[in-house]
């Protein structure tokens, strides 16, 4: 998109000129909304979920900017003459379960006829213009909190390849479906400097989102890492999806492993998630307590896994 213009005012806080979870538009002096689009292909067989994961999915980014998501509106495209419209209804009823869990209305919607099945939500949300949490704000001395564990994209490459227990195949599609809602609302009561959510480009390629540009760089250990067991077994099998090596040939730059960071480990770190966790940069005063409410709160898998650091070169060291 490069020599485009794009139409701005004063009143735009968040929008094209930067990469960022959301776009975010001043409405008042106590009031902004918070507007993001997600839809996507089905990544489980079971249409009901995969409503369940798109909806997810796509009100994350509103979590991710330290909003509340309000309103929703469909977006279908369908294969009619391949596919029972029974299909479709069920997914329908995913993203809508999915959005009541939310506190979530949804206003309408738009469907068109298409080749190829894909599902997703138009989101808009609230915030106060001054609370609005950007990826561009690192800050030297905060620590990283990530709030789900990685490796969904690996697994569900084993599960085309039909390698995954069905046990293993559930605990992914409920680790997909689940809201980043607790994390946001218990994260608000913390000293947070920046925050975005983890899903197609990886771990490391949405930390190097929120590094460029910061003048600071990051420390990730390696074995903080939180990370679903299986992925590992599955990542030196070779089911690593073609995205996760996408995202290393783009970011690799960057970033720079120790020696005794695995391969397997590293190729979960590119890994591209499905509605995956939180990644928070929290002041370190507020580091372990921000962990142990989230533990508290059901957020079983929030770790503290890395720090920002003073040095303007701009990279990833992961040890």
């Amino acid at each position: 998109m490069c020599g485009l213009v794009f139409p701005t005012d004063e009143n735009v806080l968040i929008g094209l000129d930067r990469a960022d979870d959301a776009g975010v538009y001043r409405i008042t002096d106590e009031i902004a909304l918070i507007q993001t689009v997600d839809f996507f292909t089905p990544i489980v067989d079971d249409p009901y979920w995969f409503g369940q994961i798109a909806a997810a999915n796509a009100l994350s980014d509103v979590y991710a900017m330290g909003g509340v998501p309000k309103t929703a509106m469909n977006l279908v495209a369908f294969p009619a003459k391949e596919m029972d419209l029974s299909v479709l209804r069920q997914i329908i009823q995913g993203g809508i379960d999915k959005i009541k869990e939310a506190g979530v209305v949804l206003l309408g919607g738009h469907s068109i006829v298409d080749k190829e099945l894909k599902y997703g939500l138009s989101v808009t949300g609230v915030i106060h213009p001054d609370r609005v949490l950007a990826k561009k704000n690192l800050r030297s001395g905060d620590r990283l909190v990530l709030t789900k564990p990685l490796g969904t994209g690996i697994i569900n490459t084993a599960i085309k390849a039909a390698l995954a227990s069905p046990e293993l195949t559930d605990k992914v599609t409920r680790f997909m479906a689940a809201l980043n809602r607790d994390a946001a609302r218990i994260m608000a009561q913390f000293d947070i400097g920046a925050c975005t959510d983890v899903t197609g480009f990886g771990l490391l390629g949405h930390l190097a989102e929120m590094v460029c540009g910061s003048g600071t760089s990051v420390r990730v250990e390696s074995g903080s890492v939180p990370v679903i067991t299986e992925a590992l077994e599955f990542a030196s099998m070779g089911f690593v999806p073609a995205g996760a090596y996408n995202n290393k040939t783009f970011r690799e730059y960057m970033v720079s492993f120790a020696e005794n960071v695995p391969r397997t480990l590293q190729d979960i770190c590119f890994d591209p998630q499905t509605s995956g966790g939180l990644l928070i940069s929290v002041s370190e005063t507020h580091a372990l307590a921000l962990v142990q409410a989230l533990k508290a709160g059901g957020i079983k898998d929030a770790a503290l896994i890395g720090e920002v650091l003073a040095y303007p070169e701009e990279k990833i060291w992961v040890v």
